[in-house]
């Protein structure tokens, strides 16, 4: 466009290079990296059913008494009776067991499958939920037990 003998750039085309979109931090958004919060989810390896229920899985895991997990158990497992099921962690006998308040007498036994899809168990919760007493959240502790914390290194 040309006006009074100067070419001169539509409005729009001129602001689009100039754009301020405030100060660029050293990082936008990183991704949330699993291995980055504790506790995680873990493959489990061995069910041993009763009135409560042992939970192995394939590492050492990180779960607190008190904590709240969910199973997640495919076909081709066995167990389908606790796919989807949530519990309290109770007891953690040895380092790569725990022991949940889900009744499981009469449910298939666990079979320990190579398939893709693993079954897991897997943590439920973070910082930001849990009970709130009468007092807020005054008397309450600065974490959930078992919550999950960030210990990312960024």
């Amino acid at each position: 466009m040309q006006i009074g003998g100067r070419i001169t750039l539509p409005l729009f085309l001129f602001m689009a290079n100039f754009l301020f979109s405030g100060p660029i931090p050293p990082f936008n958004n990183p991704p949330i990296e699993p291995l980055f919060f504790t506790p995680r989810q873990f493959f489990i390896s061995a069910i041993s059913l009763g009135i409560t229920t042992t939970i192995t899985t394939t590492v050492d895991q990180d779960y607190v008494i008190g904590q709240e997990i969910r199973l997640l158990i495919p076909n081709g497992f066995g167990c389908r009776g606790l796919n989807e099921r949530t519990g309290f962690v109770i007891a953690i006998p040895s380092a790569n067991q725990v022991t949940v308040d889900i009744f499981s007498i009469g449910i298939d036994p666990f079979i320990n499958a190579n398939l893709t899809t693993k079954a897991q168990i897997i943590a439920i919760g973070d910082v930001n939920t849990g009970a709130i007493n009468n007092d807020g959240n005054l008397d309450t502790l600065t974490y959930i037990p078992g919550s999950f914390r960030n210990i990312s290194p960024l």
